[in-house]
């Protein structure tokens, strides 16, 4: 019995120095929001509204940054989340060109595939209703100049 409980002991302590060594690393620590330079010309303030709720965190410059994403591994998940989301779609620095650019975007909300689900998991306030879902996707759809699909 005192071994197992002596293995189980280092083992422990082994995470939690691995954990700690995790927390050098750089990445993840970037949780900077640059300014909002220019957003699209929203169809109404009822779709911006609703893509703030369920894709700001990660298309936009307005980030809110949870107490988790400043603690590694959990750091690097967000950031690169965001670094992707940005790259993109930003609503923040919103050109022409994106709007050539954001054709799908109503159709990934109404297949599901945004928010992302891990994300929609740990922010229960993301999570839209089915008429929600297709509100924002008409919306999305009426602000870049697409034909409703819905």
């Amino acid at each position: 019995m005192m071994k197992w409980l002596r293995r189980l002991l280092k083992g422990l302590a082994f995470l939690v120095v691995l954990l700690l060594v995790m927390q050098l690393v750089p990445y993840g620590r970037n949780h900077t929001n640059p300014p909002v330079i220019a957003e699209p010309h929203w169809d109404s303030p009822r779709t911006r509204e609703l893509a703030k709720r369920a894709c700001f965190d990660c298309h936009s410059n307005e980030t809110r940054w949870p107490w988790y994403s400043h603690v590694a591994p959990l750091s690097w998940v967000v950031q690169r989340d965001v670094d992707i989301g940005r790259s993109v779609m930003n609503f923040s620095e919103w050109t022409e060109r994106d709007y050539e650019l954001s054709k799908e975007a109503g159709t990934s909300v109404i297949r599901r595939d945004m928010p992302l689900l891990k994300y929609r998991w740990l922010h229960p306030e993301s999570h839209l209703t089915d008429d929600e879902i297709v509100e924002l996707a008409r919306g999305l759809y009426a602000t870049f100049g697409i034909p409703s699909k819905i």
